[in-house]
């Protein structure tokens, strides 16, 4: 399977409304954000999340769609914006990472939505090679238009709502089995 090249965050034209919107607590805070009491992300169920050794199994993820942890691919995907979908198994090994991944599906195409979830991308901190620890990408496999997803947590909806993508990256890192990894990039 082939995969195009992620895209630079830093050239991803991005509306500074929504990177306003998007702002995140200082990390120092110990506080939920206002407003986030509203929303809920509950933990998926805990599954086993070894290695896989081959990538394309039917045996990746843990059965939710699209899947927040479970089995994985033994590398992960680069980080950035892609224009194709990314493998669910590489991606999920993101997750374990404590990385952000952004998903559409949009058949017939949602710009104002993927500019969302590229605002939210562009919202994750650097790891420590300066690489923002997110990746946007189709999946056309799932049931709703947009997700956005931390290891064992999953928004989707429709219509992405940056406040509670802000609202859910504020638990990133928090129940990944390695948080605070970097993210290798293009």
């Amino acid at each position: 399977m082939r995969y195009d090249v992620p895209v630079n965050f830093k050239h991803t034209l991005i509306l500074p409304s929504l990177l306003a919107a998007m702002a995140l607590p200082a990390c120092d805070s110990t506080e939920e954000p206002a407003g986030c009491e509203r929303f809920d992300f509950p933990l998926a169920t805990p599954t086993s999340s070894g290695h896989l050794a081959v990538c394309d199994s039917p045996a990746c993820g843990n059965g939710e769609n699209p899947p927040n942890s479970g089995p994985h691919c033994g590398s992960v995907a680069r980080c950035g914006v892609y224009t194709e979908p990314v493998s669910r198994c590489l991606y999920v090994h993101n997750l374990e990472h404590g990385h952000a991944v952004f998903l559409y599906n949009c058949p017939e195409g949602c710009p104002d939505e993927v500019a969302k979830l590229e605002a939210a991308a562009a919202s994750v901190g650097t790891g420590a090679n300066g690489v923002r620890r997110a990746l946007v990408a189709q999946d056309p496999l799932m049931p709703q238009r947009v997700a956005a997803m931390l290891w064992r947590r999953t928004y989707s909806a429709d219509s992405a709502d940056p406040e509670a993508l802000r609202c859910l990256l504020t638990h990133q890192d928090a129940d990944a089995p390695e948080p605070g990894l970097a993210c290798p990039g293009s």
